[in-house]
């Protein structure tokens, strides 16, 4: 069952929202720290995610949300930035896009090698991205109390093959949310310690991949050499031309 806009904000306004939003954020931030001049999309539920990222005042910045997942207003003041979309048929024109970010979207689409297609179309040459998808391996895919325990989980090497598939390179891996997804007070107050150690000692069970990858510019088969089969030729008696 698709995930619903009222459910992710409700996660998102909790305890245990609140600093899942913490740790994935700084990831994502450690990797994009200054946005100022580009184009950014945020393409599933980011508001949590893209809030921060105003005030490195990008050129633009767009909230996109699948029509199975529903819309929200964002951001919460001015004009609105968001829009109901089909994330394999985004509103955008070609290479408009300098940075695009996934949350909640990838694991919950019937097309995830399409999404990412559509997302290398609209992104510029050198444009880059970040996919955060639950992990396969983690604890958070064992509990469907949180939006990270919806849809596909994906393994490292499942999320690379759909990246090269689509003509993504990836460039940055890393993980986050490693505390165990319950809002019990002795965990909240642990879980900055268990994510400083996870990241240091690289543990496989952390709950999401933050995947950031670059669009490649070629097509890989255009750079192969074509051999083609020449028919066999026949000696022909050539007539004098009268």
């Amino acid at each position: 069952m698709p995930l619903d806009v009222v459910d992710l904000r409700s996660f998102y306004t909790s305890a245990l929202g609140r600093r899942a939003n913490r740790y994935v954020l700084h990831a994502i931030r450690s990797r994009w720290s200054n946005l100022n001049g580009l184009a950014v999309l945020g393409l599933g539920f980011t508001p949590p995610y893209l809030d921060s990222m105003r005030d490195d005042s990008p050129e633009r910045i767009l909230s996109f949300m699948p029509g199975s997942q529903g819309v929200i207003a964002w951001p919460h003041d001015g004009l609105s930035a968001s829009s109901l979309i089909e994330p394999t048929d985004l509103p955008l024109r070609d290479s408009t896009i300098d940075r695009a970010l996934v949350v909640h979207a990838l694991e919950m689409s019937d097309a995830p090698a399409e999404l990412l297609s559509e997302l290398w179309r609209v992104l510029a040459p050198g444009g880059r991205l970040i996919c955060v998808v639950p992990n396969r391996r983690g604890v958070w895919t064992r509990s469907d109390t949180t939006p990270f325990g919806q849809g596909q989980p994906f393994s490292r090497g499942q999320i690379t093959g759909l990246m090269r598939q689509a003509l993504f390179t990836p460039i940055h891996w890393g993980e986050a949310l490693y505390m165990p997804p319950f809002q019990h007070r002795i965990i909240m107050q642990i879980a900055p310690a268990m994510e400083r150690i996870g990241a240091i000692l690289s543990l496989p069970f952390a709950g999401v991949h933050i995947i950031e990858a670059t669009k490649q510019v070629y097509r890989p088969a255009l750079a192969k050499k074509m051999v083609r089969a020449l028919p066999s030729l026949q000696p022909v008696s050539l007539q004098p031309v009268r």
